[in-house]
């Protein structure tokens, strides 16, 4: 037990756990409905495609939350203008962007005199650096992100399943998308400061994925796959706190873990439950 709260007697620890508590729940409640609506890869693109933006506000010395959200908005507008003004895909439109939006951010962050510095605080976050101003505006935004989905749960739920039905239930399935975009977007710009630009993905899409292998139910979900990402939050502040690894990869990577760990577990009891019932006929 001692190996388990020797790390939060210290106060910055103290902040970080508050902090990846409150992401795991936001990422837990938007990454529902990104697993459930396929939306992974764009959700991975935003991921990347706010870098530029980061960079950028760091140059300049802004708040790297308002460039974020800029790139997020640019990139978005731009999967859409190449989507209907070309014959290619939307998951081509994307994959342009994310390749785009990380290699330009990443060239705007080697002009900087600090450039691994930069590149590793943007991509790879400082949870250990979370301070009260952060805490209050991860607080904030998980309210929002709350109010939202629990709004606009009907639309959200049927977008997620009958794009057609829900134009015809008018639900106005296009705003809602765009509003799910905007989740995710602001979700990704408010934890990258926690777990960063990349790593933020982990705990936005294995939560839910995970829940959903348990659970059908988009309630109970949203309630397992945040109770998933408060452990992966957990369980990887005390890793990286005694194996000294990074604090922000550890978690997004106990996440992905716990994933394979809940599929195991399901493949051998599904295995011998068929087993089972050969046996009995």
């Amino acid at each position: 037990m001692q190996w388990l709260l020797e790390p939060f007697q210290l106060e910055f620890m103290q902040r970080a756990l508050v902090a990846g508590l409150l992401v795991a729940v936001t990422t837990s409640l938007v990454g529902t409905w990104v697993v459930m609506r396929g939306l992974a890869f764009m959700g991975d693109a935003l991921a990347h495609g706010v870098v530029p933006g980061i960079a950028v506000a760091f140059l300049l010395d802004v708040n790297p939350m308002l460039g974020a959200a800029a790139a997020a908005v640019v990139m978005i507008a731009a999967i859409s203008l190449i989507h209907r003004t070309t014959k290619l895909t939307e998951d081509t439109a994307i994959g342009l962007l994310f390749v785009g939006m990380l290699a330009l951010g990443v060239i705007i962050i080697s002009r900087s005199g600090s450039f691994a510095v930069d590149v590793v605080a943007i991509l790879f976050g400082d949870v250990l650096g979370t301070t009260t101003g952060d805490l209050v505006l991860n607080g904030v935004v998980g309210i929002v992100v709350l109010v939202l989905v629990v709004v606009l749960y009907r639309p959200l739920l049927a977008l997620s399943f009958n794009e057609a039905k829900a134009e015809v239930l008018g639900l106005a399935p296009r705003w809602t998308h765009l509003v799910m975009l905007g989740l995710i977007t602001l979700a990704i710009v408010t934890s990258f400061r926690t777990v960063g630009a990349l790593l933020v993905f982990g705990l936005l899409v294995a939560p839910p994925a995970t829940a959903a292998l348990v659970t059908r139910r988009v309630p109970a979900m949203m309630g397992v796959a945040a109770a998933l990402g408060m452990l992966s939050v957990v369980t990887g502040l005390v890793v990286s706190f005694h194996l000294d690894t990074a604090g922000g990869a550890t978690m997004s990577f106990v996440a992905v873990a716990l994933f394979f760990v809940v599929l195991a577990v399901r493949t051998v009891a599904r295995s011998t439950g068929d087993q089972a019932a050969v046996a009995r006929t």
